[in-house]
């Protein structure tokens, strides 16, 4: 009974692409681990982009670091 928890920030991550990651896992883990997709649980878990560290930076001040 795998279970796994994506997490995205949340910025703008559409229903229909969540539909798609949700697909895709599981079909990768009844291809890869022979699993029952009846018994495949897959969430996602949207975090807000100031709860979000990279680095020991939030995101966004990470992110404009890389910019340069």
């Amino acid at each position: 009974m795998p279970y796994v928890n994506i997490k995205v920030t949340r910025e703008g991550v559409t229903a229909d692409q969540k539909a798609e990651l949700i697909s895709g896992v599981t079909d990768l883990l009844v291809r890869v681990l022979d699993k029952s997709p009846a018994t495949t649980f897959v969430v996602i878990d949207e975090v807000a982009l100031e709860d979000w560290g990279i680095g020991g930076l939030p995101v966004e001040q990470y992110r404009r670091s890389v910019v340069r």
